[in-house]
Formats: C-alpha cells, structure tokens, sequence
C-alpha cells in the first residue's frame, strides 16, 4: 500500500464510502452482497458506512463518480470491474480519474506470470496494468492483488475474494475504535410532528450522537426514537425520557434491532 493510503489515524472512527460496480448487479443477474457484508466489516472496528453507490460498467458513468470521491475526506472501497475482459473498466478508470496513467506494476505482474505462468500472456498480465503509483492489496485467493489509490481501496466484485482483502486493509491502515451504539425508546400514539421540537432540542445539546426517529406502520404503529454514538449515551437518553415525560408521552425501552 502506498503511504498516502497508510496515513489514516488509527484511532479515529471512520466513515466509508462503499462502491460496487456491475451491469449484472443493477440489470438483476446477480444480488448485491457487499452492502450488509461491509457494514458487518466496519461495525465490528467501530468505524461505519457514510454511503453507498452502485454504478454501471459504464467508463464515462465509473470517472466521473471517482473524480467526485477523490475529491471527498471519506475513504472508499470499490468492488467490481479489475479483470481483464473488454467489460472491466475500472483500472483505467481510476487512473483517469486520478490523472495519471496506467502502467504496468512490477510486482502485480510478478504475482500473475508466478500464479498463471506461460498462460499469463497476453490477457491476464492487463490486469497487472495499474494506475501510477497505486499500491497493492493481496489476494489470499488467487494471488492476484487489487490496488489502492487516493484512500480507495480497489478489490474484485467476487465477495470470496473482496471480503477477506478488505478485512486486510481494515487491519493494516485502520485500526479498531469503541464500537457504534444505540439505544432507543418506542413511542406510540402521537404524530411524529409532536416530536420535532423535542428532538431539534436533543440534537443541539448532543451534537456528537446522531439522534434519529424511525416511524413503524402496521399491525403495530410505532415510533422508535433514540440515539446512536460511542459515548454519552446514558445521558442523552435520560435527557429523552424527561422530555418525553414533561410532554405526557408515554414510551417503553426498546429491543437492539
């Protein structure tokens, strides 16, 4: 890995970005896995997902939207599109994104001339073609690596393969933080709008907690209202409770979802 991508503060929580590429996730021919499998991945280091964007096999459509996460703080993981068939476009995506040039890596083509041999020409060694200055991921699978760049981590849209390299990186340049929380009350019969001015006033005094309200139809309508953090916690819910009591709004401790 280069030594832009090593710098994050390994402290420090993180929000990420998650990028999965594919015409056969969005046209149906496959489902996409990687959503629940990455926030299962940061959750469990105390870091979380900021967004998500799943993108075509679409070259214009792929630059433009790596441009625009180059220029962000948040770093990204991308899945999907490092092979080497006319359909993958990433690698020379995200050099044109980046602005530099695609060039053979040295050690890339190392790895795929020692795992494929004499086969390794001319097809498979394209994927040794790799943005400048890009650093390498392993690949416990196959041995052919992925890439980083600019705080992106580049991995193969198979999950088999994009889990355990992201777990590597996780490792390597993130550290691990308290875990994310939430606790949350269930609130029923009153409109949420009731809600609003109780809430802009939690959100103010707590401005370190994400303070949410999720309504539930149904058999059984509810409201669940709570918070989600890493500390102070106990305080801003006893805040919350209070409110709600002063209002005459009765409420009960919620289950974790």
């Amino acid at each position: 890995m280069s030594g832009a991508d090593a710098s994050l503060q390994q402290a420090k929580p993180l929000a990420f970005g998650l990028i999965v590429i594919g015409d056969e996730v969005l046209n149906g021919a496959r489902s996409d896995k990687h959503l629940a499998a990455f926030k299962r991945l940061l959750s469990g280091r105390g870091h979380s997902l900021a967004w998500h964007w799943l993108l075509p096999d679409d070259p214009e459509v792929l630059t433009a939207h790596l441009r625009f996460s180059m220029e962000r703080e948040e770093p990204v993981f991308v899945c999907g599109g490092i092979g080497a068939t006319p359909d993958d476009h990433t690698r020379a995506c995200a050099a044109a994104a980046a602005g530099v040039e695609l060039s053979r890596h040295p050690e890339a083509a190392r790895l795929i001339e020692e795992r494929f041999g004499e086969a390794a020409y001319p097809n498979r060694i394209l994927m040794a073609d790799l943005p400048a200055g890009a650093g390498l991921i392993p690949n416990p699978i196959n041995q052919i690596p992925g890439f980083s760049l600019k705080q992106h981590w580049f991995l193969p849209g198979f999950p088999e393969m994009a889990w355990p390299m992201a777990e590597w990186v996780l490792e390597q340049s993130c550290g691990r933080c308290p875990p994310l929380r939430e606790s949350a009350v269930l609130v029923r019969g009153v409109a949420e709008s009731q809600l609003i001015p109780l809430m802009q006033g939690l959100t103010r005094r707590y401005p370190q907690l994400k303070h949410f309200s999720l309504p539930h139809r149904g058999e059984d309508p509810h409201i669940r209202l709570g918070f989600r953090g890493r500390a102070g916690l106990e305080r801003a819910m006893a805040d919350l409770k209070e409110g709600l009591e002063a209002a005459g709004i009765d409420y009960q401790d919620a289950l974790p979802e």
